[in-house]
């Protein structure tokens, strides 16, 4: 089977044990623990009518859908430290995950292959609502807003097509450079997009900082995709990996890293599903280069 031929049907499925997976099962554990406990002590309680628990139990779950917590008054000192850490964590659990699962979720760049637009060592915002809601873990559509664009640098869980154990569950971010039903192709690092080619503008050499050293000299490139420009890197000593004329099936897209000659991205491995899709990067809030130990202030808030 061709990679071009890999689509969704041979993905590795996008479940993965991640920070997501995690934080649902602790919010989850937590309230068990909360349960079997109140369960428990029960017989504890003085005797009430039954109208009296009833009023008490919706009151203590209107108290917490609207101030996330429970009631002050409510004494739990005398249980132990497991419930009590249950009770007030639970719901700094369930913020973080309606954050991280609908609306921002921080990446960490670990490789050259997105530069000059990204470096080793920035961490990147993901915008996860620009395209629609999905559910945490297992990344399903529940509403749709937008189609992901030509141009849009986007965080996706790697389709894994070979099936090779240490790529499994990992992400990736790349450039998407066509979507659904275009016809594409890649030589002597020309760009042709149904027909057109890309337009290039040469910058000059680039000058690379700590991880981006090796990238010293390398061609600094603005190409235009859809008339909106982008910096790319060329290696100035020959032409990176070519890819035949071919046709992008529906529901998946065409990715390439911006480092063009370092990039393990569709041309190597295939198309990246619609579903497979995690956000849209935005920005970038922190940068520390772990190889050289080096933090670059000039680089918070960059990147769009």
């Amino acid at each position: 089977m061709s990679i071009y031929e890999a689509v969704l049907k041979n993905a590795e499925p996008f479940f993965a044990w991640d920070v997501l997976s995690w934080l649902f099962v602790a919010m989850i554990l937590a309230i068990v623990i909360v349960l079997i406990d109140l369960a428990l002590s029960k017989g504890d309680q003085e005797p009430a009518s039954d109208a009296m628990v009833e009023k008490s139990k919706f009151s203590k779950i209107a108290y917490f859908l609207i101030f996330l917590k429970f009631s002050k008054s409510e004494k739990y000192s005398h249980r132990p430290k497991l419930v009590q850490w249950s009770i007030e964590l639970f719901p700094v659990l369930l913020l973080v995950l309606v954050f991280r699962g609908f609306i921002f979720e921080p990446f960490r760049v670990p490789s050259n292959s997105m530069m000059p637009t990204l470096l080793t060592g920035d961490f990147i915002l993901v915008n996860k609502f620009d395209y629609g809601f999905r559910l945490p873990i297992s990344n399903s559509k529940l509403v749709e807003f937008s189609k992901p664009n030509r141009g849009d640098v986007i965080v996706f869980r790697y389709p894994n097509y070979e099936k090779n154990p240490g790529y499994s569950g990992v992400d990736f971010i790349k450039r998407i450079v066509a979507g659904p039903g275009d016809v594409i192709s890649y030589k002597n690092d020309q760009l042709t997009i149904n027909d057109n080619s890309m337009d290039i503008k040469i910058i000059g050499p680039y000058i690379g900082v700590d991880s981006g050293k090796p990238m010293n000299n390398y061609k600094l490139v603005q190409e235009f995709i859809d008339s909106m420009p982008h910096e790319i890197l060329l290696n100035p000593k020959g032409h990176s990996k070519e890819l035949p004329e071919i046709t992008i099936p529906e529901g998946h897209y065409f990715v390439m890293g911006d480092n063009r000659a370092h990039s393990s991205d569709s041309r190597f491995w295939g198309f990246v599903p619609e579903d497979y899709i995690i956000g849209r990067a935005i920005g970038i809030w922190m940068h520390w280069d772990w190889n050289f130990n080096t933090m670059q202030f000039s680089r918070i808030g960059g990147f769009d």
